[in-house]
Order: structure tokens, then sequence, then C-alpha cells
């Protein structure tokens, strides 16, 4: 489809701060153009006026602003736009209302009640959408094989899109309904999201609904079954919910946009991005599909011009802007996401994977506990950077500007108040004086620094360092969490920022190749240019993908994409230009992780469907990025997807002329690197022709961009115009041992991505659901001693536990551990948590060294390792041998062997005990020791390559510098918290008591020394060891320990040996908290753990106890098996109200969808909501606890562990206690029965149980504290306004919610 030539062609990309314009005119001149997004002094929009300058000067004749511009000119516009992801960030969305399904109002508050981080004590999560909810009285429920519940001849029987059968038990009472809806209307809300349970398959009643809510006037009306079709109601919601928010705001933009032209720009065809990397009609931009618009057109930008179809080499997009960067991945094709998360918003659509991290040139530069930190926390636009003459903080930009990497006169004189002064070296230079100040006075006082001061352009350098080392850890995850080698990439770089710290990064990562387009100031706007328009359609399915089901499927797909043909051509395309690529979102039964599969090289055959051999390409894929394949297990089809494609046919390839001419050098100027200042070229980029190199260092200035060309690398310019720069390996650079506070930052980041990578290879090779999709395991690297290194992700039960593991077996094993040894352990004597979690130990070992330099170690909660109840968690266990098999030092591989059948033996052992059973799920458990295994070799391998970029010792001691620095964190904060309680009180010991159900004291006494800035803290009055399970080894009461003291540092530090080393911990034998060799403990690791918690903040007085529960709820009979841990209330504290239902400090487990859980399990939801007014009273309020009701339709055992049900959690300051919990068992009889805290039952057809979680406890009395005022909203719309995204973003976001 080309446009007449005739005519102007734009593609622009409206952003948060500057509108990027490319236009092509008449005879093919280019124009570049950069305007601010928000000038309203000037104008009123910025693309319309981007468009107005050029078609002026082009043209040669005057366009007032104020008149309609004439679009006679115009052949095309594409656009890109952030009005969706600003207004879903800043929360300036349209006023909206919810309806969902009665029972469920605050479903889509508690989400999947994971709190965002695990260790800010005020849960700050971002807002909902909706202002109001209106619960609508209906249901449908799907029918189930071997449903015991009465059968009710009034319920009418139906059959969903996906095959699956449903029971109307309740329609919709419309009646009832309208007049709720008028009462909405009548508060102004004009716009609706409609969220009904199972309407992904039946959407009848969403249809009624909508149809009622449009004839009484609503004008925008998100049914959730036409936004996204997709199985699980709470993204499905909280997509529904973005698309009624932000639709009409984007409907706004667009009129106000359409209204800058004549006639409205009918007769001109205009495009905008969706997330997706597609374009669509202005008409058809929706909200749900608008919100990675403008970053989506950088993708299209570098994959069109960056990838090679003749090498094929993949390449790693990197977009680095002022508050953030943008990494993703090309090759050859789009990879897509189809849930991912924006400002605490989970949206079911295609989106392109788009990691976006904090670091970017305004990301903020700290000095901490001897530390060098970059961001998260930004400048931001206004006062910006230091040398915005604004006053503003310390950031990258002001690093690079030190250094000579920005150059003051290439940048307009758009700063200080007035907005006429250049950039400022001098304000940049005068902070980094203070800063290195205060670096050299740390130094000195630190015995094993280096003794040498440190200079302002060292400290500038070593910040540049260890930002740049933050940013290559998400492009690492990137790349190895799909089995890709980082190395073998080629770094696309554009973005204002980035060409200052490309060839530092793709060195660090090993790449060899650094591509930056001459457009790649502005190459989201030239990806507009580029991109095709797209067209999807997608419908759920609930078939197997067999040889019976292929004839369904292929007339499905033939159906959808009649329907993406018939949209492209209604559009004008041609069949010629038209395209299509079906998708089947397929997953092997009984596991949750599906992948979108394309067919494409996978022709069909007789035993595939006539689109294409999809079970070849699933298995393939799923190879690929978890290194095996379930070849006995069915593949199910969640969903079938196609993507039509229209051709746009735009010649983006032009050539500039060699000059024949050395290149101009523009100047010579100054420039700080490793080696100091060296003498670095100045060219000018419009300058420079095809046959031009230019070695490094060297500058190259772009009219956006600042280009560096470090020493050993090489730049040249393509026949296109581009840069493209080969990069050397570089000068090692000499390290010692003594301390040096920018190697410590950079070894801490090291040391973490070790522990990632070790975790990345865990998800992708186990097996089991507990591992692979809920990843509930931990991934440590500990020192030669034991101590702790870096543990990553941050489970908190696990924390300090790991660390006790490992040094009991050196001191069990000593010399006997060999290389090609492997232990396994899960007891509690050997720092065990509780028995399903299986620790795997791997020494490391050195050439030349006898004993081991280092240890690996994963920790894996196991799904059942046998024992008297499946799942290994029984509520009434009395010993160990009851809650399943157990591992002292068990050598799991032997001088590099296997174990399998010793292994086989000892987990089928515990059906030796009477009532006991061995593991009922032998498969999965070897095949995640092994995966367990393997992510300790790959652990062993990159110790390896570190100890050979640095030497042993090296890497050894900053081991201890960086134990080191969290001890200090740790220091500083007891000092601090010394001195304030002795000039509140005189004293300094603290002490507390708080009790479990039984009455079992956990006491106590904290006595600290300021001085040191150490504490004891004593347990001595603890109760005795129960006979139960909430019995807590101790490595449970150091876990609990190390997240305190984390969570009252208040800053991210290194978690590891240092955290303990300031504290001293004095525990009873024989008590509760240190129970004897054989006592049960299930119940301490899941409930005793979190009394421990509430006990050492109610010492310090730091917040009011949570729920202090996790509330775990247990059903099964011989043919399924459900376990589930559900939030609760957390508690107030000093300027902050608590969360309501949400998980708290020792755990933060997702729970299973309402959708899911009802499709796989025998139980009827009826209610998951918020237990109001079960939050403690206060100044600041507690959180409520939720009600959760099950109704289940098969005879199952029920077992529930739980604790606060005798007790309440304690209110602090004044605060009243949060409402205990309660267990309830409505009968189909009609009796209900308190359950208790603990018990096990057996439960019939038509029975509920109604789960009452405990609230959190308040803060103050409202006579003695004045409650928060604007200040503390501010800060937090000050932190909502930037938000990470992306797949390795969510892989986090899952391994912190376990």
């Amino acid at each position: 489809m080309a446009s007449p030539g005739d005519r102007f062609e734009f593609a622009i990309d409206r952003g948060g701060t500057f509108t990027d314009v490319f236009a092509r005119c008449p005879g093919g001149k280019v124009r570049v153009l950069k305007l601010l997004s928000e000038d309203p002094a000037n104008y009123r929009d910025a693309p319309t006026e981007g468009i107005r300058r050029v078609l002026e000067e082009e043209c040669g004749q005057s366009m007032p602003r104020n008149q309609p511009l004439d679009t006679s000119l115009i052949g095309w516009i594409r656009m890109g736009t952030t009005v969706a992801t600003n207004a879903l960030l800043e929360r300036k969305g349209e006023k909206m209302a919810l309806l969902i399904t009665r029972g469920f109002r605050d479903l889509l508050h508690i989400g999947n009640q994971a709190r965002p981080r695990l260790f800010d004590l005020e849960i700050v999560t971002p807002e909902v959408l909706y202002e109001e909810v209106i619960e609508v009285e209906e249901r449908v429920v799907l029918q189930r094989d071997g449903c015991q519940l009465p059968r009710r001849e009034a319920f009418q029987t139906v059959t969903g899109s996906t095959g699956e059968r449903l029971e109307v038990w309740t329609p919709p009472d419309l009646v009832r309904l309208e007049a709720d809806l008028r009462r909405v209307l009548s508060q102004g809300i004009r716009s609706l999201a409609v969220v009904l349970m199972h309407s992904y398959t039946w959407s009848s009643h969403e249809v009624q609904v909508g149809a009622l809510a449009r004839r009484l006037g609503f004008q925008q009306v998100s049914l959730s079954c036409e936004v996204m079709p997709m199985v699980r109601i709470v993204p499905r919601g909280y997509t529904a919910c973005a698309d009624a928010y932000l639709t009409p705001k984007i409907r706004e933009y667009l009129s106000g946009f359409r209204a800058g032209f004549c006639q409205g720009l009918q007769g001109v065809r205009v495009l905008f991005m969706q997330s997706d990397g597609g374009l669509t009609p202005m008409e058809k931009f929706n909200g749900s599909r608008a919100i990675l618009s403008g970053p989506a057109g950088g993708v299209v930008g570098y994959a069109m011009t960056s990838y090679s179809q003749e090498n094929r080499q993949p390449v790693i997009g990197f977009d680095m802007g002022g508050t953030s960067t943008d990494v993703s991945r090309y090759a050859g094709q789009y990879e897509h996401v189809f849930e991912a998360t924006t400002a605490g918003i989970t949206v079911q659509a295609p989106q392109l994977d788009i990691n976006t991290v904090a670091a970017g040139g305004g990301s903020r530069l700290f000095f901490r506990s001897g530390m060098f930190v970059v961001g998260p926390e930004s400048a931001g636009a206004h006062p910006g950077p230091a040398c915005y003459r604004k006053g503003g903080p310390l950031t990258v930009t002001d690093a690079n500007l030190a250094l000579g990497r920005l150059l003051p006169s290439f940048f307009p004189r758009i700063f200080g108040t007035s907005e006429d002064q250049p950039l400022s070296s001098e304000d940049a230079l005068r902070e980094f004086r203070l800063l290195t100040a205060t670096v050299n006075h740390f130094l000195s006082t630190q015995p094993g620094a280096s003794h040498s001061e440190m200079s302002v352009e060292e400290v500038a350098m070593g910040f540049i360092r260890v930002a740049n080392e933050a940013m290559c850890r998400p492009i690492r995850a990137l790349t190895q969490a799909k089995g890709h080698d980082t190395s073998h990439h080629v770094l696309s770089c554009f973005g204002g920022a980035g060409g200052q710290h490309a060839c530092a990064i793709a060195r660090a990562l090993g790449m060899r190749t650094v591509f930056i387009h001459k457009y790649a100031g502005i190459l989201s706007a030239f990806g507009m240019a580029l991109a095709d328009v797209v067209q999807e359609v997608q419908e759920p399915c609930c078939l197997l993908y067999q040889e019976s089901s292929f004839t369904e499927l292929d007339r499905r797909v033939e159906e959808l994409r009649g329907r993406c043909e018939e949209a492209l051509h209604g559009q004008g395309f041609t069949s010629s230009e038209i395209s299509t690529e079906v998708f089947l979102h397929l997953r092997y039964e009984r596991t949750d992780c599906a992948l979108m599969c394309s067919a494409s090289g996978y022709p069909g055959n007789k035993e595939s469907c006539s689109t294409g051999d999809f079970r070849a390409a699933f298995t393939d894929r799923y190879r690929k990025e978890f290194g095996f394949t379930i070849p006995e297990r069915p593949i199910v089809v969640d969903d079938i997807r196609v993507r039509g494609t229209g051709r746009t046919s735009i010649d983006h390839q032009s050539r500039v002329e060699p000059r024949g001419t050395e290149p101009r050098v523009e100047r010579v100027t100054q420039c700080y690197f490793d080696d100091g200042y060296l003498d670095t070229k100045v060219y000018l980029l419009e300058e420079l022709s095809c046959d031009h190199s230019i070695p490094g260092p060297a500058i190259i200035i772009d009219k956006n961009s600042t280009i560096l060309i470090e020493p050993d690398c090489h730049a040249e310019i393509t026949q296109s115009g581009d840069v493209r720069i080969a990069v050397g390996t570089g000068k090692l650079r000499a390290v010692g041992t003594e301390l040096d506070t920018i190697q410590l930052s950079i070894f801490s980041h090291r040391f973490m991505s070790i522990a990632e990578q070790m975790g990345r290879i865990l998800q992708r090779t186990a097996i089991s659901t507990n591992i692979k999709e809920r990843l509930d395991f931990s991934c440590a690297l500990f020192g030669p001693e034991g101590g702790l290194v870096s543990n990553a992700p941050h489970i908190p039960v696990h924390l300090g536990a790991m660390q006790q593991t490992v040094q009991y077996q050196i001191q069990e094993l000593g010399t006997e551990l060999q290389e090609g040894d492997v232990i396994l352990s899960n007891h509690p004597c050997a720092g065990g948590s509780h028995l399903p979690d299986l620790t795997v130990i791997t020494p490391v070992f050195h050439p030349g060294v006898p004993r081991p330099v280092f240890f690996v170690a994963s920790r894996g909660h196991h799904a059942d390792i046998g024992g008297i109840t499946p799942g290994s968690m029984p509520p009434h266990s009395k010993s160990l041998q009851e809650e399943g098999a157990v591992f002292i030092s068990f050598k799991l591989v032997k001088n590099g062997v296997f174990q399998e059948q010793a292994l086989t033996d000892a987990l089928m052992a515990p059906s030796k005990f009477p009532g006991s059973s061995g593991t009922r799920n032998l498969h999965d458990n070897l095949s995640d020791l092994r995966a367990q295994v393997a992510a300790n070799q790959k652990g062993i391998q990159l110790v390896g390559e570190l100890i050979d970029s640095y030497r042993l010792e090296v890497v050894q001691a900053y081991m201890g510098h960086i134990q080191s620095n969290a001890e200090l964190a740790v220091r500083d904060m007891l000092k601090e918290f010394a001195h304030r309680r002795r000039q509140q009180t005189g004293s300094l010991e603290v002490e507390s008591v708080d009790h479990m159900d039984d009455g079992t004291p956990i006491r106590l006494k904290v006595l600290i020394n300021e001085e040191e800035g150490s504490a004891v803290f004593d347990f001595s009055g603890t109760g005795p060891e129960v006979f139960g399970n909430c019995n807590a080894p101790r490595a449970i009461t150091l876990s609990a320990l190390i997240y305190c003291l984390r969570c009252m540092v208040g800053q991210d530090i290194p978690l590891n040996q240092g955290c303990l080393t300031p504290i001293g911990v004095l525990i009873p034998e024989g008590s509760i908290l240190q129970p004897s060799r054989n006592a049960a403990v299930v119940g301490g690791n899941v409930l005793t753990s979190q009394r421990v918690v509430d006990v050492i903040f109610k010492a310090f007085e730091v917040c009011a106890a949570s729920q202090g529960c996790m509330n775990n709820v247990t059903f099964g009979n011989e043919r399924v098996g459900y376990y589930e841990t559900v939030a609760g209330g957390a508690g107030a504290g000093p300027g902050w109200h608590g969360r309501g239902g949400v998980h708290s400090h020792m755990t933060n487990t997702r729970i299973t969808d309402p959708e899911i859980l009802e499709k796989r399990y025998p139980v009827v939801l009826q209610r998951f909501s918020l237990r109001p007014a079960s939050g403690g009273r206060g100044c600041f309020r507690g959180g409520d606890g939720v009600i959760r009701e099950l109704l289940f339709r098969e005879e199952v055992i029920l077992s529930v562990l739980t604790e606060r049900r005798a007790t309440q959690p304690y209110g602090l300051k004044g605060g009243e206690p949060g409402s205990s919990g309660l267990n309830l068992l409505v009968c189909a009889d009609g009796r209900t029965l308190n359950l208790g805290a603990k018990t096990s039952i057996s439960v019939k057809p038509g029975d509920m149980f109604q789960l009452q979680t405990p609230g959190g406890g308040g803060y103050g009395s409202c006579e003695q504290l004045t409650p928060p005022g604007p200040l503390s909203k501010k800060k937090k719309k000050a932190e909502s306004t930037f938000a990470e995204r992306g797949s390795v973003f969510e892989y986090s976001r899952t391994q912190e919610a376990v």
C-alpha cells in the first residue's frame, strides 16, 4: 500500500517528556524534529505542532497555530503515545465503576494477595481503578465429573465457547441491577467494567448486563469477555478495568488531535501503535492495547534496522532514557508476553516483552554504608540532575558530565530557573566534591580499605561502572532465562542516554558489536513508519491437542483467519498485502506453564492440524526454554490466536555517499577513562560518511544523542549512515584484595547475579508446579566457612536457614567432601526449615586448593515427600517422622554419579511408619532434585569465571567485604535506634512477649550496645517444645531475625552472614524455638515464624502486629489435592494504615485464581472479600482480614493449620488489636461448626468452609497522634510514577510471592 509520493508522511512518538517526529516529504526528503510534549504557552498539542512546523517550513507558507491544518498535503500519520501509560501511572483515567459477581466485590483489591515489596512494612499497592463496585446477583458454575451436589432441575445447562459445559445457578437480576446502575449514574460515573465469573467461555450474562448499561446511558462499557476472553478472572478483570479507565481518555485525546486538522482528518489514514508492535486504525485504538504504544515503536525500529536476515544474529534492544531503561530482544520474530503488569495493573493482552528497569540518565547516586548505589530513585525532569541548575541531586548524567563525556556546548540553552542557561559542569562537580569527601572520610575509618584518597573523577567513574552493572543484570536475565547466550547478541542502542554507556555494557556482557541507528534519538518514531498494520483475533479453547480435536481446531482457525482478513480488507489492503499467522496457546496437562506457539517452520502432516505441526513446535520450544519435555503428558490448547498483518511496503533504506576524505574533527576534548584523562576527538554524525572509520576514544555528536567510543573500540559508518562499533576486550583492570568501594558495589551485583542465574536454571529445568511455576525456591552462594554471601531471590523463611544447613555439612563431613559430591539435607537439626524444603549443596573446588573455596546451594519446596497426609504438611503431626522423608547429610551425587536408587529408597522410607506413606510423587522429586544439581553446577561455572577474571584471593576478599558491608548497615541501624531509645527512656534494653494460641509464650529481651552497634537477642523464658507441630527449628528464628533487621534498616543491603555478625542469639534448648531432634516442625515454619516476627517488632515498637498467620488450608481425596495459604490484615505503623487482604512478613504466596480453582478442584468459591472492621482501630487502622467461602462438590478431607484464633494481633501505642480469625464449617444439614485453629475433618458434598482471617493491629490512639497530611499522599504519588515491567520483572515478582 504505497502512499502517494507527493504528500507528506508523518511518524510521531508522543512521549512523556519529548515528542519525536519523523517526516518524509514529497520527493523523499526526510525531516526529524524533537519538541516538548507539554508546552501550553506555545501550543495545545505537540504532534499537531510538529506536523505544522514541517508543513510550514517545507511549503514556505504561514500556517497559524490557531487554525486547523490543511490535510490535503498529508498522506498518512502514524503515532505512538504514552497517554494511556501516563494516565495509568498517575491514576488520571476516567471515573469508572466495576460490576462483578456477588461475593467478589474486593477481588481486584486482593488480587493475588502478594505484597509488591517484600521488606516494606508500609505495604503500598497501587490503588484500584474503580470508584464504585456493584455486585451482580448472578452465577454460573462449570459442570464437573464426579460432582456429588444434589442436582437441581431448575438449573439451566449451557455450552461455553470453549466446549465446556456450565450450569446457570443464578441468572442476572436485571431489575435490581438497573437500580444500582442508576445510582452510579447519578454520581457522574459514565464508564463501566463488567467482570463475571467464567465469562471467558459463557458470555451471555455479561452481554445482558452490558446491553442494560448502554441503554441507561453509560458511554463506555468494557465487557471482560470482549476485551480479552481468557481464563482467570483476576487479570481479565484488571484488563477490563484498564480498558474502561483508559479508553475514554484516549478518545478524548484523539478528539482533541482531530480538532487540529480540517474536517477532523477525514480522508487521512491515521494509525496508532499498539502494545504488540502493530498499527491499528485510530477509531479502533483502545486502552488495554495502548499501554506500551510508545516503547513498541522503538522495538519495531531496531528490529527492522539492526537485525540481519543473512547472519540472523539476535539483537538486544537497549533504550536508555531519563528515568529508566527499556531492554528487549529480537531474533527474527517479535517476543510477546500475554500478561504483564504496569503500575500494579495486570493486563491480559499481547504486548512486546519490553523490560523496564529503574536505571536512566536521571537515576540518583548514593553512598550508603560504604557502597555506591545507583537508583532506583530518579531526579525526574524537575528539578532534574544537579547540572540542570535547579538544585537537583547527583545523577548518572552528572557523572558523565563530570568525566567529560557530555559536552555542554552541544546542548541547547534551556536550563536553570529562567530556562536559558547551558548545562552546568560547575554544579555537578561541586556536588561530586562533597560526595567524594564523604567517601574518603568513610575509607579513612575502614581498616581493610585502600589508604589512598579517591578523586572526584574516580568517584564519578565508579558510579558509571555500578550503573552499567545494574543495567547488565536484566539483559543477562532476559537472554539466559530462555536458554540464549548473551554474548552472541548485537547491542542495538537508542534513546537519549544510551550512547554514553553502550560500549561498556557490551564489553561487560561479552558482546562484540554495538549498532546505533542514525535516527537512534527518535527511533520509536521511526519505528512507527516501518511498522505493519495488525489485526488480532483470539478465542479461548479447552481441547486436547490430539487427532480427535484436529478437525475442530482447523475449523476454528479458519473462522478466525477469515475474520482477520475481512477486517484488513476493510482497511483497504489487498489479498497480496495480507498475511496471517496462527498461534495456539499450549501447555502440558496439570501444569500452568503455557507457551504461545506458532507453527511457522513446522508444516502440517498426517499427525497434526492442517495449519501446522504445533506439537513439534511446542515440544521444541519447551525443550529450548526448559531443557526437557514430558512426552507422556497430554497437551492442552488454552487459546487460539490469529495475527493478521497488512504490509505497508515502506522503504527505509537510504544510502550515504563516500566522501573520500578523512573525517573532520570538530574539536579535541579531555575524557576520563580507567587510565585517566585521554585526548578524545569529537565528530559530528551529520558530517560522517560510509568510508569513515573512527578509533576510540572518540565522541560522535548527533542532534539528539551523544555516542562515546571507548578506548579499544572502533566505529564505522555504514552505507546507510548508521554507526556500527566493534567492541574490544579492553584492558583488564587490576583489582587488589583491599576494600575498593566501587568494586564492592560491582561485586555485590556479580555475587547476586550468580544466585539469580542459578535460579533461572532451576526454574527452567524443574518439572513440578511448585518450583517451575510458583517459583518456591531459593539459590545462594556461600563462603568457604559456610557464611552466606548472596541469596536471591528473597524468600523470607529461607534467608538465614540455608547458611545453617551449609555450615552443618562442613562441620559434619569435613574432609569427606570431595569434588564430584553433592549433599542433600532437610532435617531441622541440620538447618532445615520443614521437611518439604529440600536443600542441595555442592562444594566449589579450585585447582591447587584442597578444601572447597565456596559452596553453592539451592532449596526447593517439594509438593510431597511422604508422611501421614498428602502434601507433607499434616495439621496434627506429633513427630518428625510423620511429616515425610528425612535427610541429614545424604550424598545425592557421589564421585559425579547421581544416586537414584538410594534416593528412591530414602524417599519411600516413611511408609515403614504406621499410617504414613512414602512420597506420592517420586517422578517429580527425582526430576526437581536433578534440576537443583544442575542449578548448582551453573553456580560453580559462574564462580569459576569470576575467579578467572579476578583471582581467587580477590573474590574471597570481596566476599568478606560484602559481608562487612551488610554488618555495617545493621550496626548503623542499631546505633541510631539505641541513641533514640536512650534519649527517650534512658534504657538500652527492650523486651516483649506474645503467645501462641495454646498459651505458649515467646519471650524476647534485647540488650543493645550503642557504642558497638551490636545487640543480644535473648529468648529465655520462651515456652517449652509443644506436643504438636508448631515447634520452630533454630534456623527459622534466624530467618525471622534477618527479615526483621532488613525491614528496620529500611534500604537495600546485601542479605548475607554479615547481617547477623553484630547479633548474639540466645535460645533455650528444649523450647518451642529450639526443639528436640525429632520434634514435629511443619507448623513452626508457617506459623511460629510469624509470631517470632511479631515479638521482635513489638520489642522495637516498629509497627502493630500483622495477622500473624499464614492460614494454611488443604483439602483432597484419592483423586485430587490442593493447598493454599490465605491473606489477612497487615499491621499499621507510625504514619500508615495497614493494608487489608495481603500476605505479610514471612510469607508472600500468591493465591489460585477463582476460575482456575473451580476448573481444577471440586469446589465452588462462593465468596472472597475483605472482612469489614476486622482491622484494629487507631489513629492508623490495621488492615482488614478476608472472608473466603469454599463449597465442596465432593467428599474430601479438609485440613486447616492456623493461628491467631484464640489471641488477637496486638495494637501499638494505644491502637486496638485486630480481630482474631475464625474457621467455620457450615454443614449441608444446616449446622455451623467452629473447627478451631488446627483440625483435619471429612467434609461432605454441600458443606461450606468459611475462613475468616485475622485483621492487623492499629497504631496510636486518635487523641495522641495526628493523621498523615498531604505530604504523605504526595510521597506515595511520586513513588508510583515509575513502574518496572516485562518478563524479567514478572519473574522477580513471582519469585518474591511464594
